[in-house]
């Protein structure tokens, strides 16, 4: 009834994106997982680059796991509107 590979989790906590475009020599990712921080607190780790290269990585505090998903899903909601797709089975719930 569902595509469940398309199907998201209601909270998840790990996002894994692709875009390939062979005609702009593009092939990119973009990778975001929500992580508890030594501090009590919870990050969001944004990791992106080229495929097949380390890319960069940057991580955002936040006060809950609340809004380190907020964060997370509108991020994803941006990066699909610029062309990025969801790699299979990208979306897990720890």
């Amino acid at each position: 009834m569902f595509d469940t590979s398309q199907q998201m989790e209601v909270f998840p906590t790990t996002v894994d994106l692709k875009r390939i475009d062979p005609s702009l020599n593009m092939r990119r990712f973009y990778r975001m997982s929500v992580q508890p921080d030594l501090f009590g607190g919870v990050s969001l780790v944004r990791e992106w680059g080229r495929i097949g290269y380390r890319g960069q990585m940057l991580v955002e505090q936040h006060e809950d796991e609340g809004r380190a998903v907020n964060a997370l899903m509108k991020l994803a909601a941006t990066k699909k509107q610029r062309g990025y797709r969801l790699l299979e089975g990208s979306y897990t719930k720890d």
